[in-house]
């Protein structure tokens, strides 16, 4: 069985591709790790830059996405972490996809759910080449890596049980990111329906499991509104 674990870093939150990497995983060894620089054709937000460190001369050189991402296809599975956000900044990947951070809320609840977070909360065994550091792509690869290896450890769910709950719509209790970012959804409902309404008609990129969340508590504080 091949996983192609993947990862990407990007100009900011609404895209542009600056470097893509890819690890994988058969058999439970890692085998086959590729990266690439990628020119987005957009400038770098600094917010972007400041986190994974990929600077403007870095890039100004370098092929564009579709140059390069042939030699990520060809693999039955990938892998990232927040795969809808990965998977939307690529180009059409022909294999299943399967999400870490759903899988890891579904099997360690109460936690956190970044990368880095998990790493050290499930005590991963991560081995990383020399010269990588967190949040650039290939080294997100390898913890992404040894987090899908334990979640199938632990949980013994086979490939395309985790494609399907990879699939399946998640609730969100907290908002990510805006003005109310990191605050409770079920709050904002109540005291600021408005502001997700907004989000709705005017975020077009708001990811499957945001819409989903942002109804069901829209739905809950009008209910609770006409009681």
């Amino acid at each position: 069985m091949t996983f192609r674990v993947i990862d990407t870093e990007t100009c900011g939150l609404d895209g542009g591709v600056v470097e893509i990497a890819s690890v994988d995983v058969i058999d439970g060894k890692l085998a086959n790790a590729m990266s690439d620089l990628v020119n987005p054709g957009r400038p770098i937000g600094y917010e972007a830059m400041a986190i994974h460190h990929i600077t403007e001369d870095m890039i100004e050189d370098k092929p564009r996405i579709a140059k390069v991402i042939g030699r990520y296809h060809g693999s039955p599975y990938y892998v990232a972490h927040n795969a809808a956000f990965d998977r939307r900044m690529l180009p059409e990947m022909h294999g299943q996809w399967i999400c870490t951070v759903k899988l890891a809320r579904k099997l360690y609840p109460g936690l956190k759910y970044s990368n880095q977070y998990l790493r050290y909360a499930l005590n991963l065994s991560v081995t990383v080449p020399d010269g990588l550091y967190p949040h650039r792509a290939l080294y997100d690869c390898y913890v992404t890596a040894a987090l899908l290896m334990k979640i199938i450890n632990d949980s013994g769910w086979s490939a395309e049980q985790m494609a399907a709950m990879s699939n399946e719509v998640t609730l969100l209790t907290t908002l990510k990111f805006g003005k109310y970012r990191g605050q409770s959804m079920e709050r904002i409902a109540r005291e600021d329906p408005g502001y997700l309404d907004w989000m709705l008609k005017n975020l077009k990129d708001l990811s499957a499991d945001m819409r989903y969340s942002i109804n069901h508590f829209l739905s809950a504080a009008s209910q609770d509104r006409s009681i």
